[in-house]
């Protein structure tokens, strides 16, 4: 069973336009890289803008216990892949609405960027 940020949390997912990742390289080295974030149906969602050859999205996949930093506030969490083709294309649809003022938004919902779809759980 998923496990799901707070309600005041998650509004303050909703509401914000960037977080930080705080993921951990196979050297141990801890980095902290800026993103956009999705809140639907009450899970957290997050994609690589650089594919499969994003730094952050690399070490997260390959420990996938990291952190979010959001208002100051340091959150521990857990990515999951998300592979539903469904789910995706509505994060896909979520990403477009959020950022629409925004002309980097076409490039979160690329073919090639899809499948770094990640859910973020709190631990």
């Amino acid at each position: 069973m998923p496990k799901h940020f707070d309600a005041n949390m998650l509004k303050q997912l909703t509401n914000t336009e960037e977080i930080e990742v705080e993921t951990r390289s196979p050297t141990g080295r801890t980095r902290r890289t800026t993103i956009w974030v999705i809140v639907d149906d009450n899970d957290v969602y997050v994609r690589s803008v650089h594919g499969g050859n994003g730094r952050w999205y690399q070490n997260i996949t390959a420990k996938p216990d990291a952190a979010i930093h959001i208002d100051g506030r340091r959150l521990a969490v857990h990515a999951m892949p998300v592979t539903d083709e469904a789910l995706i294309a509505r994060v896909s649809n979520d990403y477009l609405r959020k950022y629409r003022d925004d002309p980097s938004a076409n490039s979160m919902v690329l073919e090639e960027i899809l499948p770094t779809t990640l859910r973020l759980e709190p631990t």
